[in-house]
């Protein structure tokens, strides 16, 4: 994968891609899970194009997947140029002789390419964006989120902020929210040190922010920046203060003030109550699926892929 950095990082493009598809998080992906998921990377390149595909074989069943475990809330392929220098690609796929499942591609992301293939609605991914509120518009709407991060402030709770070094915090976070929730991926210790480990290396791309008294914490946020977005990662909250909805005056208060710095908010995959609430629209997801034989009859390629298995 390191001799592919350079093309990679000329393919990804900021306010398009996201930080589910940089070079840093899927390296460190490829290296943190190889014992779950073989990597097999297909680049190509001709006159007329180059794409990416960041695949995995998944050992438990040997599915083609796409990198990022079950951690990526977003999943696509790095491609500039004509459509048939990716179908060439996704072409090659074929020769591991197993079905390719994406979970999950955006609507923004759906191509020509997979005319093809079955492209299934998924989930969405609620959002507020800039162009349609504004900080004061959005603050009155959800007035009483305002009046309880006040009730929180008199009570001696403020919000503080942090980055991806703070590697500390954030692992207490992971480990609070798998104590509080049974299902929660983060029970998995490989799964926390990859995002402890994705924050610390690139540090100003993660913020954490809390609502905090002295060493007492009642919320937690981390969130995610791509460029002019905001994405809204994970949240945590101290069941003590539950009648006060303590993550939801967090999560309140970040996309106002987001909204204040024209930041768009990424609320990110499922459609929970709590995110509709406050969301000015949504996008659709999608699932990508391909038997082996659909993939070997997307093109015939005029320029050979060059799979790079690892």
């Amino acid at each position: 994968m390191e001799r592919l950095r350079p093309l990679w990082e000329s393919l990804y493009t900021e306010g398009q891609s996201t930080i589910f598809q940089s070079f840093e998080w899927n390296l460190l992906a490829a290296r943190t899970f190889s014992s779950r998921e073989e990597p097999f990377v297909i680049s190509v390149e001709a006159s007329y194009g180059a794409a990416i595909i960041p695949a995995v074989i998944r050992r438990s069943d040997q599915t083609v997947r796409l990198m990022g475990e079950e951690l990526f809330d977003y999943r696509g392929f790095l491609h500039d140029g004509e459509d048939e220098v990716l179908r060439a690609g996704l072409a090659t796929l074929a020769q591991v002789e197993h079905p390719l499942e994406v979970v999950a591609m955006r609507e923004c992301d759906r191509l020509a390419a997979f005319e093809d293939l079955q492209l299934v609605p998924f989930a969405a991914a609620p959002s507020v964006n800039c162009a349609e509120i504004t900080a004061e518009k959005f603050s009155a709407e959800h007035n009483r989120l305002g009046r309880n991060l006040r009730r929180f402030e008199r009570m001696g709770f403020e919000i503080r902020s942090y980055n991806g070094e703070n590697s500390e915090l954030l692992r207490s976070i992971y480990q609070r929210k798998a104590a509080q929730e049974p299902s929660s991926l983060f029970h998995d210790r490989c799964r926390m040190d990859f995002i402890v480990d994705a924050a610390r290396r690139l540090p100003a791309s993660c913020e954490i922010f809390t609502l905090e008294c002295e060493s007492k914490m009642t919320a937690a946020l981390i969130t995610f920046r791509d460029d002019t977005y905001r994405r809204f990662y994970t949240c945590w909250f101290d069941a003590e203060f539950s009648k006060l909805s303590p993550s939801m005056v967090l999560i309140h208060e970040i996309t106002r003030r987001s909204l204040l710095e024209s930041i768009h908010c990424d609320y990110m995959t499922g459609e929970q109550g709590y995110k509709l609430r406050l969301a000015t629209s949504s996008m659709p997801l999608y699932r990508l699926q391909a038997t082996p034989e659909q993939l070997a009859a997307l093109s015939e390629a005029v320029q050979p892929a060059l799979p790079l298995a690892g």
